[in-house]
């Protein structure tokens, strides 16, 4: 019994050496591996650092790098400032200088100015005193006049009156009769006699002209083609196109007629593609009538298109190209107002390089002075009015618009190019050979006023101008006073008037200048 007991004692014993070293062990177990979690939170903890060393390091060489870019940026824009200062500087010192020059010319002005007066008093005196004189003369003369005449000076005085009445009565019988002739157009039998007189000069050339195309033809079978059974395909042609289409015995061509010449040129395109094509019936024409008329919608922005380029002439409106296009075929007395506009709007760009102003504005308001001509015929208005309200439409300056509407002085001019576009317009229309007069006479109706001028006593010379519209006359101050030259322009507007035929009127105009000229020694 012992012997279990001792192999209990010492199977316990046993048992708690067992345990204790199973202890020990996981107590040196657990000591290595504390050790190696310090050891390996060292290290993270010294990669930190030294990552945060390299972070460091990192962001200030680039905080460096932006510091001595921006550096660099300023000193150049400092640079860069101070040139443009030198610059300035330089302008400065220059207008400075240019202002010095203009005050010392003011100042010798001035001082030219200051003589001048003092020269013009002196001649001031002068003049009282022989005005003086001749008026003790003049008294003396009437004296010898009274004695020679046998009347005294209140007789002479009423007579005098009594002939500048009956000249002031025949002036104002010419006035009444001019006023007339402007008023005739409220008299429908005066208006008649008015449009006899002017289609008698002007219908048998400008209208045949424009308002008439000639068509040929292969042979004259083609005329009954054009007909039609029972006139059915020209009827059909007449109603699409809105022009009328004579046939008559003229051999081999046929005439097409209609004062819209726009429509006019689509009828014949269409007429001459339907004679190449061959099949001539009403479906057929109104096919071709309409395609040619969309194609005549792009001819005529083309045609604008070209104008514009020509004239060196740039952001204008869609709208405005179009019926810039459509001028081409619009005339005024002859003259196609596409190359009157194109013309009118270099004029106008030389006038202003001569006067230093903006050229291409100029250009401009000249190149679209008569753009209502192209509507003038479909809308109520003058043609000036009409053009000013399209420019307005389409985004126009008020220059433009205003040089527009001013061109025939229906408002105020507002600027010069208003002023410039009337001259370019006057000198584009009434130059010879621009509008319907034959040279020839209208060299001999210049050269004949000019000798009814130079006929009068005391001028000394005349020039026609206006493309003869105006005669303008420079007479001898020596001899003729500012009183005689109405009478000068009297005599002479009554011999044009007796002597010669002319449509419209003629502005005489007499001119008496005195010039005084002094020497500085």
């Amino acid at each position: 019994m012992y012997i279990y007991i001792l192999y209990i004692l010492a199977g316990f014993i046993a048992g708690c050496v067992v345990a204790i070293i199973i202890g020990l062990v996981k107590k040196s177990i657990s000591d290595k591996n504390i050790l190696k979690s310090t050891e390996l939170a060292k290290k993270i903890i010294d990669d930190a650092n030294a990552e945060v060393i390299n972070i460091k390091k990192t962001a200030t060489l680039e905080a460096k790098e932006k510091w001595f870019k921006i550096q660099k940026d300023y000193e150049d824009e400092i640079s860069n400032r101070k040139k443009e200062i030198h610059i300035l500087e330089k302008e400065y010192n220059g207008r400075v200088s240019k202002l010095d020059q203009r005050l010392e010319n003011l100042d010798r002005k001035e001082t030219n100015l200051q003589e001048f007066e003092k020269k013009i008093k002196i001649q001031e005196v002068e003049i009282k005193q022989k005005m003086i004189e001749l008026d003790e003369l003049v008294e003396q003369q009437n004296q010898k006049l009274t004695e020679i005449a046998k009347l005294s000076r209140e007789e002479a005085v009423q007579i005098l009156k009594n002939n500048l009445k009956n000249k002031a009565r025949s002036e104002a019988a010419k006035e009444i009769r001019l006023i007339a002739e402007q008023t005739k157009a409220e008299a429908n039998k005066l208006a008649a006699g008015i449009l006899s007189t002017a289609i008698q000069r002007m219908s048998v050339d400008y209208v045949s002209e424009t308002t008439v195309s000639v068509v040929s033809l292969p042979d004259d079978e083609m005329k009954g083609r054009i007909i039609g059974r029972e006139g059915r395909n020209i009827r059909a042609f007449e109603k699409a196109s809105g022009i009328d289409l004579i046939i008559d015995d003229t051999p081999e061509a046929v005439v097409l007629s209609g004062f819209d010449p726009v429509r006019r040129e689509i009828a014949r395109l269409s007429l001459e593609k339907l004679i190449s094509d061959g099949r001539i019936h009403p479906g057929r024409i109104e096919q071709v009538i309409e395609k040619t008329s969309k194609e005549m919608d792009e001819n005529l922005v083309k045609i604008g298109e070209k104008a514009c380029m020509e004239t060196n002439i740039h952001n204008i409106s869609g709208n405005i190209v179009k019926l810039i296009g459509r001028l081409k075929y619009r005339t005024s007395y002859g003259q196609n107002i596409l190359q009157h506009s194109i013309e009118a709007a270099w004029i106008c760009g030389m006038l202003a390089s001569e006067l230093g102003i903006d050229q291409e504005l100029a250009r401009r308001a000249g190149f679209l002075h008569d753009l209502g001509k192209a509507i003038d015929h479909e809308y109520d208005g003058s043609h000036a009015k009409l053009g000013a309200n399209i420019a307005r439409k389409n985004g126009e300056s008020k220059i433009i618009i205003n040089a527009i509407e001013a061109h025939h002085e229906e408002v105020e001019y507002q600027s010069v190019y208003a002023v410039l576009t009337q001259v370019a317009d006057a000198i584009s229309g009434a130059r010879p050979g621009a509008r319907r007069e034959m040279l020839e006479t209208y060299m001999k109706r210049l050269t004949k006023m000019e000798d009814i001028a130079n006929s009068i006593e005391g001028v000394t010379k005349s020039y026609a101008i206006q493309a003869g519209r105006e005669l303008r006359i420079i007479v001898d101050p020596a001899t003729i006073d500012d009183k005689k030259t109405a009478f000068i322009a009297s005599d002479i507007a009554e011999k044009i008037e007796a002597e010669m035929q002319y449509p419209g009127q003629i502005k005489v105009t007499v001119i008496r200048e005195t010039r005084q000229t002094a020497v500085a020694k």
